[in-house]
């Protein structure tokens, strides 16, 4: 199949948590969907029109299904909105896209901490490191027990090698301690909300962990050609130079100077627009890269990213 418009069914939905809508998609005629792994998401286009991304949270190894759960955000942008009030099964919804900005590397041991509904893309890993025998350990928080979606599973997937934290009732998990137990050639793996994610970075860089995070929110400005300066964009194939003012994201001024740039969520976390770099050093501000590719400066998101630098030749 391909992955481009590929219309697919919703065959079933189910309640796996307070707040959390399991959706199932299938091809209509039953054929095997394209294959993916552990840390992926899809771009589903709903009903209205709105294109929102998720992360795949089945078994990779079904081929005749993709899950995503869906948690309803009721000051978000509107697709949990239209997905937990929307008559979806039996209806076909469009998905444009199978990425992995979270794969799941070689390591010695691996320790996946989730947050919240931040255990969707860790799910899948979790299932693949115990079918290969892996060195692995789990964390999952969240507050109340009755709001943390596949418990069951994930407890299934790694019985004693799985800790659940209901921080409603008990202290949150010692990071430090559970890191800096960690050997060196050891992986973490992060998902959740940004102040758990960033209390892993942290901890990670100061003991030389390895670490790979997902955000489901735009990250802080980092620190680069401030957002008080102006940023050059010379456009390589358009053959125009267009300056970026500093109350300009560098995605409006491609757009000002007549090039046409696809984009969903505008705030540095879908990866739509990505772009790339053919000179200058990006600022990245998303959370959709990964240490590899912002390191590369190859590619970068212009929605919220500036430049270390006062210039930057696109591919565009």
């Amino acid at each position: 199949m391909d992955m481009m418009d590929l219309p697919l069914r919703v065959t079933r939905m189910t309640w796996e948590a307070e707040g959390v809508a399991g959706v199932r998609l299938s091809a209509p005629d039953g054929r095997p969907l394209p294959p993916w792994e552990p840390g992926a998401h899809i771009d589903v286009r709903l009903p209205s029109g709105l294109t929102r991304q998720y992360s795949l949270c089945g078994d990779p190894r079904e081929r005749r299904h993709y899950t995503i759960a869906v948690r309803l955000v009721a000051a978000g942008r509107g697709g949990s909105a239209e997905i937990h009030g929307t008559a979806l099964v039996g209806r076909e919804l469009v998905v444009t896209g199978v990425g992995n900005h979270f794969p799941l590397g070689d390591a010695d041991e691996y320790l996946l901490i989730a947050g919240g509904i931040g255990i969707t893309p860790l799910l899948p890993m979790a299932r693949v490191l115990a079918a290969r025998r892996a060195t692995w350990t789990a964390v999952y928080c969240g507050r109340g027990a009755a709001t943390m979606p596949f418990r069951s599973e994930l407890a299934a997937t790694g019985a004693d090698r799985v800790r659940f934290v209901d921080t409603a009732t008990e202290p949150r998990p010692d990071l430090k301690a559970l890191i800096g137990g960690l050997g060196a050639s050891a992986a973490v793996y992060c998902c959740g909300p940004n102040n758990l994610l960033d209390s892993v970075t942290e901890i990670c860089a100061a003991t030389g962990i390895s670490c790979e995070t997902e955000h489901f929110g735009a990250a802080a400005p980092s620190s680069g050609t401030g957002d008080g300066e102006a940023v050059e964009l010379e456009l390589r194939r358009s053959g125009t130079t267009v300056l970026a003012a500093p109350e300009t994201t560098l995605l409006q001024a491609i757009r000002n100077a007549g090039v046409d740039i696809e984009s969903d969520c505008e705030e540095g976390y879908c990866g739509t627009c990505e772009t790339r770099v053919l000179d200058g050093v990006p600022d990245h501000r998303d959370v959709v890269l990964s240490k590899a590719e912002r390191a590369s400066g190859r590619t970068f998101l212009p929605c919220v990213s500036r430049s270390h630098g006062h210039k930057l030749i696109l591919d565009l």
